[in-house]
């Protein structure tokens, strides 16, 4: 280098003379010296001389200051273009990017999937990173400059082709081009990031760029608990898309050519077409004809201008690295799934765009409300907005989303935890208990010996806001919430609470074998990232049984959220929907067992009625010391105001913890203690309608009493 702040001048030279259409020999004519200096100087094996910079410069139309900086290039002659790929020769046909039919074109899924690859990019990592989700309804002249802007009439006779299919991705382009014809509106979604590495490397060869806007399953994720792994999420930008076009402008965290700012090339996703008796395979790229040999005419990024960038509705609110993907012709299939049923009049504009916005809030809050929530001295890793706009005019303000607000016993678990502040037992209302939970991992193939990690789980009161109560949320790295399931064969009348499983390095990063418990889990995570089983994955990196693993720290999860809850009081009866917890047995003969009031009981109920009108029961069984198994019949009743109580049939029964089912009977396990079941009720025999009445549950031994 000669001390430039830029790029290094063999490489930037060189590439202004593809710029300009000049060799060496031209420059060296210009210049007055040989062919063999100019080829020294791009090749780095020397720089030319002061007075020989001001020449070269002069050749280029530079100023002086602009050879020495290396940071902005010779004007091309060649402008920004659309450049399509060419039909395979050898008459393939690809209707459409595979890749995007892997997920719904659904804003809930395109949040969690953009959000997560953000996270993974996370650059200051004492930092959060910082996303802005942008609705943005054109319409009239807003709409006319932004189509001249892409280009629009150049590209229309492809759409045409593309829409005229009978394939499902024609159809989707066909209903794109009709809303924004007919109706004059587009609507744009912009996902900004900040503190982010940008999409930094190399046009064609290995980085994130290339990843990203080349290439299909390349996730170029070095960091173990990065969420993706498959390189299929970013698809989901062009599946949100019904004209499969996304603009990008990346600020990058390493330089490029010299440069940081204004990184800008858009990607288009068709099928194959025939445009003027000529064939296209499918994508195409906005961008600068390369002038690269072996790349020529193929559309490269290029570094655009302020004015530019505003033109495109891609103006980044600040220098600092990141990516902002603009989604042309964004939709929701939620939202519109009036309009695909034919059956209903299409929802008018303004409330389209507020269900996207809503739904992009609440997507956000349930996947990301760990990785937004901070301690005291602990910042969070991510911090995320949305905001919708039209015409450039801000319609819904922009709405931080609050980890407190949308899932609070959860963020109070987690604060608690990064806060230090658990307990071992609640004793409490407010508290969080906190147990660890053994993942034992597998070695690879051809490895030796489980190592063991400490997950950390963490139990706190449930409040109403939480959605569901009772369940236990699991996580790892990123504090992604991978799954959020029911803790089976709790104590009946337990009080509602909810529960965090942290693994890998969401259990501290100093967690022992945290790196081998990510690699362990993320190996077992299908694309959605929605679970940890048994993947293909798992399968060839560790060995068939491996999954078994993810089911035994299941397992053991949900034994120490059980021993946490402990067991619940009694429910107490009340009011005219009483559900109560009473014992009959039929009027025959006692065995000896039973004498003395030793006998099954029924000591907690919990039962609730579905939409079709049935009671849905759960009970747990007392069952007194006995040798032999006690084998008994759940019988359902209504506690009406007067006259009997009338039983009504169970229209399902299935046994529980430490009990079977036999010809419709309870069989339970001999030598335990307690026992469970559940029932549904058959509508069709109830007296009067369930809210009318109350229920009876009683357990009446049968004949065969001893079994």
């Amino acid at each position: 280098m000669d001390g430039g702040s830029g790029e290094d001048f063999g490489p930037w030279l060189a590439r202004q003379l593809r710029r300009t259409g000049m060799n060496q020999a031209d420059l060296a004519e210009r210049v007055g010296l040989t062919r063999a200096a100019v080829s020294a100087w791009i090749t780095g094996r020397a720089t030319p001389r002061e007075e020989t910079m001001r020449a070269i410069a002069a050749v280029f139309g530079l100023d002086h200051v602009s050879v020495h900086a290396r940071t902005t290039d010779v004007v091309s002659s060649r402008p920004v273009s659309w450049y399509h790929r060419p039909a395979y020769a050898d008459g393939g046909r690809d209707f459409g990017n595979a890749a995007t039919f892997a997920f719904e074109a659904d804003v809930e899924v395109l949040a969690r999937e953009a959000t997560q690859n953000s996270l993974d990019e996370r650059l200051d990592r004492t930092k959060a990173v910082r996303v802005r989700y942008t609705l943005h309804e054109l319409t009239g002249e807003v709409l006319a400059r932004f189509r001249e802007a892409i280009a629009w009439d150049s590209l229309f006779p492809h759409y045409e082709a593309a829409a005229a299919q009978e394939q499902k991705v024609g159809r989707v382009i066909a209903e794109g081009l009709r809303d924004m014809y007919e109706r004059d509106r587009l609507v744009l979604l912009r996902v900004d990031d900040y503190n982010a590495s940008g999409l930094t490397g190399d046009d064609y060869e290995d980085g994130r760029f290339a990843a990203v806007v080349r290439r299909q399953l390349d996730s170029h994720k070095s960091d173990i608990s990065a969420g993706g792994s498959y390189g299929l999420g970013k698809a989901t930008l062009w599946a949100t898309s019904r004209l499969g076009m996304v603009l990008i402008n990346s600020t990058l965290s390493v330089p490029h050519e010299g440069r940081t700012e204004r990184r800008l090339v858009g990607r288009l996703e068709l099928p194959w077409r025939v445009v003027d008796d000529k064939a296209w395979a499918g994508p195409a790229w906005l961008g600068e004809p390369d002038t690269t040999p072996g790349s020529e005419d193929v559309a490269r990024s290029w570094w655009a201008d302020e004015e530019t960038v505003e033109s495109l509705h891609l103006t980044r609110e600040s220098s600092d690295p990141g990516t902002s993907f603009l989604i042309v012709g964004a939709h929701d299939v939620a939202s519109m799934a009036a309009d695909a049923s034919g059956g209903e009049e299409r929802p008018d504009e303004e409330e389209t765009i507020q269900a996207m916005h809503e739904r992009l809030v609440e997507a956000l809050g349930r996947n990301f409300w760990a990785a937004m929530t901070a301690g005291k001295n602990r910042t969070p890793l991510l911090e995320a907005s949305v905001r919708t706009l039209r015409n450039g005019r801000m319609i819904i303000d922009e709405e931080r989303v609050e980890p407190q607000r949308v899932q609070p016993s959860r963020t109070r678990a987690l604060k608690a935890y990064l806060d230090s502040e658990t307990v071992d037992r609640m004793t409490e209302t407010g508290q969080v208990a906190l147990a660890r939970v053994p993942l034992r991992v597998p070695p690879l193939r051809g490895g030796r010996g489980i190592v063991e990690h400490e997950a950390i789980l963490l139990v706190t009161a449930a409040e109403d806001l939480d959605g569901k109560p009772n369940q236990v949320t699991t996580m790892r790295g990123n504090r992604m919430v991978i799954r959020t399931a029911r803790v089976p064969d709790l104590p009946l009348g337990t009080n509602p609470f909810q529960a965090v499983l942290l693994a890998g390095h969401a259990a501290g990063e100093d967690a022992e074998n945290a790196d081998l418990a990510e690699a362990f889990l993320r190996a077992s995570e299908p694309p959605e990232h929605n679970k940890w089983g048994q993947t293909e994955e798992l399968r060839a990196l560790y060995s068939v049984t491996a999954h078994r693993r993810i089911s035994e720290f299941t397992r053991a999860a949900n034994t120490a959220v059980r021993e946490i809850v402990g067991r619940a009081k009694e429910r107490e009866p009340r009011g005219s929907k009483v559900l109560r917890d009473l014992l009959g047995l039929d009027t025959g003969s006692t065995p000896p067992a039973v004498r003395g009031g030793k006998v099954p009981t029924i000591r907690g109920l919990d039962a609730n009625l579905d939409e079709t009108g049935a009671w849905r029961v759960r009970a747990e069984i007392r069952l007194p010391a006995r040798q032999d198994p006690w084998l008994m019949s759940p019988v359902a009743k209504f506690d009406v105001l007067s006259g009997g109580r009338p039983s009504i049939r169970w229209a399902e029964i299935v046994a529980g913890q430490n009990c079977e089912l036999v010809d419709g009977r309870l069989r339970f396990k001999t030598g335990a203690r307690t026992a469970s079941f559940s029932g549904v009720t058959d509508v069709s025999t109830h007296p009067v309608r369930a809210e009318l009445a109350g229920l009876i549950v009683e357990l009446q031994r049968t004949r065969e009493g001893v079994a």
